[in-house]
Parts: C-alpha cells; structure tokens; sequence
C-alpha cells in the first residue's frame, strides 16, 4: 500500500488474482462485485463474482451416495462484461501488456490503467473507473476510456449482461451441485438500454438488471442476444489524439426488495434516471466521506493502510443499506463463496466494532437474529430441548445450514461434519444482545426483542444441563467448543464432548444476564413477557442454581478445554513442525496420516482462552469464583502459556483472541499477533482462502483490538470503563465513538493520560471508570486523568 488509502496492484500475476480481485471488490451493504477485469470470464484464474446480500437458493447433491442439501450464496448475473478491439482485430480478452490497479478506500473507487496490444500490434491505452454507489446501492457503474497509440479507425466495443453464471469460486465445493440461476428472460428496452432477468433454481427470488451503455461521441449501435447473454456493440471512430470513453451504468434489483412494483420495472427506471460516471461518484464519495469521519481512528504506527481497508471491506458488507434487509453479516463477507456465504459467530467480532460506532447496523443484526427466533426455538424442540438453539450456520430462514460431509482435500475424503455441535453460538447471540443494550442504553429494543431472544437462550442452556450426582454439578454434554479440531472423545463412538469450559462458563453469565434484562424492563413489560414465556418463579430459581453450579473441569492449574482433555496425548511438536512447515490445518494432516486431531492437545484456535477475550480478567474471576472455582491472578497467564503452547492459529480469528489476551501479560507478544490478524488478508496468512472470500470477523477483530483493546475500554454497568494498555510500538490512540445518544465522544490515550471529550449536545452525562477512579464528563466538557 503506497499510502494509507490506496492499495495498488502492478503487472499481472494469475496466482494472485483470485486475491486482488478480493481486496479490490466493491460493494455498499446491498451488494458486492469483484474486482475482477471487465474482459475476464470465470477460468481457473479470474473469477468476475457479484453478490447480493441475502440472496440464497438451495439445493441437492449426491456426495459419496448420500443426498446433502447445501443453501448457498448466488453467484448473481454478471453485470460487468465489457470488451473491445480495433475493427478487423480479435476481441480483448486479458492480460493486458501493462497494468496498474488501484483502489482509492477513501472514496471507494477502483481504477485500471492498462496498455493493450493487439496481435498487429495495435496499442491502446485503456483507463477503467469502477464503483458500486453508496448512495445509490442498487446502481453500479464503469467507465472506461480508450486512447489509440498507433492506430487510427473504427473502435468497437461490446458491453453486456451474463446470466449464464454459477457458483464455481471455491475448488474443493465442486462437484457439488453448482448452477443455481435460471434465465428468465433478456432483451433490449429502448436506445442503449439492456434487461436481463434470472430466478433462483428452487428459491422464490427474480433478479433483474438493466444496463445504458453510452459513448461520449457520435457511434452505431447494434445488439446481441442469446439466452442468458445480452450485449450491445458500439462502434466509434478512433485516433491517437481523441480519446473514446464509454460508460456503462447497471442498476440491480431483487424480489427481497422493499418499496418496488417489480425488479425489472425498478431497475429499468433507476437505470434511465441515473447520471453521469462523475456525478455519481461525487455523490458516492460524499457517503464515504461521512462513513470515513464516523470511523476516525488515529494511531501513531505505519499500520493505517491495513487498518483502513479492513474498515472498508467491512462497511461494504455491511452497511445502512442492509438495515432492512433482513440479513446477517456473512463470515466472508459479500466477497465470494467460502461457507456458502452463511452468517457464524464471526458477528461477535464485528459486533463489539459496530456497537460504538454504527450502533443502528448492530441492532439490525440482532433483529436478524429475532426474527429467526422460532427457528431456533424448533430447534431446540427436535433435540427433545426447550428454549432456542441458534444453528452454527445460518442462511436465510434460520434452520441449520452446517455442511453434514466435508472434503479433506490432503487425504481426498469426505468425512462427517459434527460441527453443527457448537452450541455456543446461542450465547454470542446473547453477548451481542447484552453489549449492544450497555452501549446504547436501548430499552426499547431490549423490551421488543433482545429481552425475549436473550430468556429463550438462557432457558435452553438450563433444559440442557443434567445433574451429574458424582460431581454435585450440572453438565452440558455433547457439545463442541471454539476450537473445532476437537468433535469427539477418541475413546467413544460418539460425537461431541462434555463441559467445554468456554460453553459453560458463557452459558452461567447467560443465565445471570436473564435476570438482569428482566430487571431492567418496565414493570407491565416484564409481566407480558413473563407471561407469553410461561416463565414462572421456579423456572427461574432453577436458572440461578444452574448458573451458579455448572461444572468447570480443571486440571494442571488451568481451566481444561473439556472435561477429559488431561487425558489427551501430547503431539510430538518438534517432529510434526520439521515434517510440515505450516501446521495450521493440523487436522487434515492428521487425517491424511490415517491419524486424527481428537487424540491430541493441540488446537485450532483459542478456546478457553476466548473467556478473556469477551470479558476482564477480573470478570473471568468473578465468573469462576461464582461457580465454585477458586481463581488467582495468575490464572490468566498461567492459562494463556499452556494453551498458546498448544495452538496452530488454523483460523484468523486466532491471532486477534491472542492479542487481545496476551495484551494483559505479554504486550510485545499481543502486538506481534495483532499486526498478524491486521493484515492476514492483504497478505493472505492462509495460503489461498482470502480469494474464496475475506475474513470479516478477524478484520473488525483487528481494528477493535486498537479501539477497545489497547484503550482498555468497556461498557458495562451504565459507565464507559478505560484501563489503557499501549504496547511499546505504539505511543498514542485517539478515536471518535458513539455511545447512548453521543454522536461526538473523543477518547485520546497515550502513556500518561487519557482524555475523554463530549460535544456538546443535549445528552446526558457520561460516567467513566479509569483504574479505581469514577468521573462524570457532560456535554462540551474535557476531562484529562493522569495514569
């Protein structure tokens, strides 16, 4: 990155092109289009994806002579065929002789400067400007403009719409059943102004874009049409000293849209009315320009350009533009098909961004997470439960998505996935619900739909504990933890291990946090939820002696990842590191050895050690010591040695959890792994998978770790709490937050000071806790404190 808001690519590298066609996707929130060349057809290398938020069809495929039903993301039409070449010549179809690209984050703008030349040797500089509109999410735009060098004469260009697309992105889903479009129709609607249409092979979902090609200049036009294919052919006189531009503007819109009659009529005028190239990126620059001051953080590192990019790929995912969509944020982003596009626990780590700063886009979320309540309530009902089980994998409607086979391409097996197991991703849900109530002060939204979610889930971690009498404690069995290399015992046939101790130590704040939220509704409130979950007085003392009784298993000092791990064996690591110099897909390597991860103490990811990530080393002592566990200052350490020890960081996410963690006992070691989950992407950290899609959740976990981390912020107990922990490499951290009502709270640390500043408005007083001190700061006040 040249500087901190551009990203720029030279040359042509077909290994690298899956992933600059990642990082230079563009998108608003309603979709996001690859940044791949507009000449490109999906061939192994290119890969010219577009992806509209929400838009998922299912369907069958026969693995290993078993049906398995998948729901996947679609691959939408292909808005962005455009190709050229001079009269009597071959059309364009890549690489180019030169090439630069650059995406300027600042205004969200893709721009290709390339050199073409022909097989006569005809060269024509080609300059293409790309943006999908965040003012105008339904319209993308390209504008390319051709200089000839050498030549003279006609100039024809070919711009159309492809509907014969499917999901082909990641290597290891194919041969799974593919296709999931059907055209429904293409043609040509006036001067310059092409349709194309495309249903979903088994889902109630129409797609539709118009396209208006337009010349700056004098031309003939003549059209192409084929089933699936539209395309216009615009041909123009050329010469070395006139420049040609053309610009094609491609307004989309869906069946899931709001306040529209229907797509096609909704695309065909958005199409007609839109302005030129320019005044449709003044605009959109303008919607930047506002998201860039709502997310203004300074720190003093060379790191602002990863930092920057994180934040725009995160905001163009996610954004005011999905709020009534009805959608979660998928894992990957709206960048590609990884995880068939489904929404995980990664919403975890966005969430605690999102909250302090676009606190509107985090309740949207929860709402997605609402209204698939009785989803999750079936759920739990099937398993025999009560309450709400919020699935691993969630797509569209709320049902289980979690693959029931997956490849091993090492070994080229297909094995069963239990990971479906992860029950945790209820009390996430949870967590999510309650951050985003401390940061916001947002009753209502507690009392209409967070309050309700929050009991449900709380009611099935108490229907799945059993009493174990041996122990004297209640028990969650069957489950799978954060760390995902572990899904059974070695010894059982079964699937499924019993008290993770993340799982059950989340799930006895869960149920603590039930009765808080009770308590802070309004009296009649609390009665009509009361009363509409049958929820009596004896449900709820059950609560309490569950939540204070679950079982926690220990051994060597440290909280064990599950009860049994101790008997576990220890992986020769010295061996297993000089035979494979990256250990992070342990599992398949294992696997392919005839072996199998479950017999060993190694792990994924963090586990245990997530307990330290969602909370302060003082609350993890709190949440242990309310469960019977004695536990010191040192645990922390004493934990975070012997599982680090243990961990390959086979996922993103894992470097940010050890960062935030190891910032309380090692600040050099926590700094080392946030610049690691900082760029995991620019860099592509694991060998290949950034091109199937981002990583959202390590890319807002990366940002947050200078937002809360390193600032020691936290929202609890109706106060904003700062316990500063800067490590050496950086001196000073000041950002702009949002915060119950505050449009304008600054927090600036370095290592002497901390100022908290309000603008002035008219709402109430902020209360900071900084290090045993309590302090109120008002509207247009600025209160310094000495560390």
């Amino acid at each position: 990155m040249p500087d901190a808001w551009t990203l720029r690519y030279r040359g042509f590298d077909p290994a690298e092109e899956g992933l600059r066609e990642v990082l230079c996707a563009v998108g608003n929130g309603y979709l996001v289009s690859r940044g791949a060349a507009p000449e490109s057809v999906a061939d192994g290398v290119h890969y010219p994806g577009t992806y509209l938020a929400g838009c998922y069809d299912r369907a069958e495929s026969t693995v290993t002579g078993r049906v398995v039903g998948n729901e996947d993301l679609v691959n939408c039409p292909n808005w962005l065929p455009l190709t050229f070449r001079p009269a009597g010549g071959s059309w364009f179809a890549g690489p180019p002789a030169e090439q630069t690209l650059e995406l300027d984050l600042r205004r969200g703008l893709l721009t290709r400067t390339a050199l073409v030349v022909d097989a006569r040797g005809r060269r024509t500089r080609l300059v293409q400007r790309r943006l999908a509109s965040q003012a105008r999410p339904h319209l993308l735009a390209l504008e390319s403009t051709f200089t000839p060098e050498n030549w003279s004469g006609p100039l024809e260009v070919r711009a159309g719409l492809d509907g014969a697309v499917a999901n082909t992105g990641v290597a290891r889903y194919r041969g799974l059943t593919e296709h999931h479009l059907v055209p429904a129709g293409q043609g040509v609607d006036g001067p310059g102004l092409l349709r194309l249409e495309a249903d979903a092979a088994a889902s109630p979902l129409r797609i539709a874009l118009c396209a208006r090609t337009e010349a700056d200049r004098e031309h003939t036009a003549t059209t192409e049409c084929r089933e699936g294919w539209v395309a216009q052919l615009l041909t123009v006189e050329a010469s070395p000293d006139r420049p040609v531009t053309v610009t094609k503007t491609v307004a989309v819109h869906t069946s899931r849209d709001p306040a529209i009659e229907t797509p096609l009529l909704a695309s065909r005028r958005l199409a007609a009315e839109a302005g030129d190239f320019d005044r449709l990126l003044a605009e959109h620059a303008l919607r930047w320009e506002e998201l860039w001051r709502r997310c203004r953080i300074e720190a003093d590192f060379d790191g602002a350009g990863p930092l920057h990019l994180n934040l725009f790929h995160l905001l163009q995912t996610y954004s005011e533009h999905s709020v009534d969509l009805d959608v979660g944020i998928p894992a990957r982003g709206l960048h590609g098909e990884a995880y068939r596009g489904h929404v995980f626990w990664d919403e975890l780590f966005v969430l605690r961004l999102l909250n302090l700063r676009f606190p509107e886009l985090a309740r949207a979320v929860l709402r997605y997470r609402h209204r698939r309540l009785d989803a999750a309530r079936r759920e739990a009902r099937a398993l025999g439960l009560r309450g709400a089980v919020y699935p691993w994998q969630s797509a569209r409607d709320g049902r289980e998505e979690s693959q029931q086979l997956h490849l091993n391409p090492l070994s080229g097996r297909w094995l069963p996935d239990h990971s479906h197991l992860q029950r945790h991703v209820g009390s996430a849900v949870a967590y999510n619900i309650w951050q985003y109530y401390q940061s916001t002060g947002d009753r209502d939204f507690l009392a209409t739909a967070g309050a309700e979610t929050l009991l449900e889930i709380a009611r099935f971690w108490s229907s799945a504990a059993v009493h174990d009498p041996a122990l004297g404690r209640w028990s969650v069995r069957g489950v799978l933890g954060p760390d995902e290399y572990h899904d059974a015992y070695p010894w059982e046939t079964r699937p499924g291990l019993d008290d993770n101790a993340y799982t059950n130590v989340l799930a006895s704040w869960v149920l603590a946090r039930a009765q808080d939220a009770l308590d802070v509704l309004p009296g009649y409130r609390r009665d009509e939820l009361r009363e509409r979950l049958a929820l009596d007085a004896a449900e709820l003392d059950r609560w309490q002696e569950v939540g204070r009784r679950l079982h926690v298993p220990f051994h060597d000092g440290v909280p064990s990842q599950f009860a049994g791990y101790e008997r576990l064996a220890e992986l020769d690591w010295p061996q297993y590191r000089r035979r494979y110099p990256d250990l992070r897909r342990l599992d398949r390597i294992l696997e392919a050895e005839g072996d199998t991860v479950n017999r060993y103490k190694a792990s994924k990811q963090a586990d245990a050690l997530m307990l330290w990530y969602l909370f302060s080393a003082r609350e993890v002592r709190d949440l242990l010591r309310r469960l019977g566990h004695p536990a010191g200052h040192e645990l922390l350490r004493r934990t975070t040695d012997y599982y680090l020890r243990r961990t390959v960081h086979g996922s993103t996410l894992s470097s940010v959890v050890h960062a935030w963690v190891l910032t309380r006992c090692d600040r050099r070691a926590s700094w080392h792994h946030f610049r690691d989950a900082l760029v995991a992407d620019l860099r592509d950290s694991q060998h290949g998978t950034t091109a199937e899609g981002v990583h959202l959740g390590a890319m807002a976990g990366a940002v947050d770790l200078l937002q809360r981390c390193y600032t020691g912020l936290e929202v609890r107990e109706d106060a904003l709490w700062l316990d500063p922990h800067l490590p050496s490499a950086l001196g000073r951290l000041e950002l702009d937050l949002r915060y119950r009502g505050h449009w304008g709270l600054t927090v600036a640390v370095d290592r002497r000071t901390v100022t908290v500043s309000l603008r002035q408005d008219r709402q109430e007083p902020v209360r900071i806790r900084l290090r045993g001190t309590t302090a109120t700061v008002r509207p247009g006040e600025t209160r310094l404190f000495h560390l």
